[in-house]
């Protein structure tokens, strides 16, 4: 009877354990993931919303973005750096260098490339059963009325995100539209930075804020 007690009570302990170990969450991405996680990035204010909530204990943070990554980056990377780490939810933001680098250096990659490896990085993730968001590209520049110079790439490659998510029945942040949104009602001078950005691509403290606001409903229902 007493070693029943005792396996009992090791039963219990261990289940709560297991039931209070934290979901670790993975930001996977490049520039503005790497900076997500500096004392005003989106991964640190994400946090400090989850304390405010009295949830810090429930999840564990982890900022995976390194700087000028494009989707195949992420691709070669993913074993080494997400799924070494075994999350439970996997956030991916990445988007903008495909597009912004065509301009800049033309090393950006086409839309059928970006499509398939976005793909790929899908289904090895799904393969180890890891929750899985995609986040859309917020923002190459901040005109509202449609002038900046990749709008029209940028919209094409968040497009694709929203066909891949909805394909493969995976839950949406939709910063492109968020963005757009925004700046429209908040850009009345029509400037191209510092509403959201600092640069018209990496974000500025309000930007960080805003797109944590927006991947926080994702995780708590």
């Amino acid at each position: 009877m007493k070693r029943l007690l005792i396996i009992t009570s090791l039963f219990f302990a261990m289940t709560s354990f297991i039931q209070d170990k934290p979901k670790k969450i993975v930001f996977f991405g490049d520039s503005i993931t790497q900076a997500g996680v500096q004392p005003k990035g989106y991964i640190t204010q994400f946090g400090q919303m989850l304390e405010q909530k009295g949830l810090k204990d429930k999840y564990e943070l982890v900022g995976a973005g390194i700087g000028g990554n494009k989707i195949y980056d992420l691709y070669l990377r993913l074993e080494d750096d997400v799924l070494s780490k075994k999350p439970d939810i996997v956030f991916v933001y990445v988007g903008v260098n495909d597009v912004w680098h065509k301009a800049t250096s033309g090393t950006g990659t086409d839309p059928d490339k970006f499509e398939r490896f976005y793909q790929a990085l899908i289904n090895k993730i799904k393969a180890n059963n890891i929750t899985l968001i995609l986040c859309t590209p917020a923002a190459i520049g901040e005109k509202n009325d449609a002038s900046n110079q990749q709008d029209g790439d940028l919209n094409q490659y968040s497009k694709i995100i929203r066909n891949l998510a909805s394909k493969n029945n995976l839950a949406l942040c939709d910063l492109r539209k968020e963005f757009q949104d925004y700046n429209s009602k908040n850009n009345p001078e029509n400037k191209e930075k510092g509403i959201l950005t600092t640069d018209r691509v990496h974000l500025n403290d309000l930007g960080n804020q805003f797109v944590a606001e927006k991947m926080l409903p994702l995780i708590i229902k």
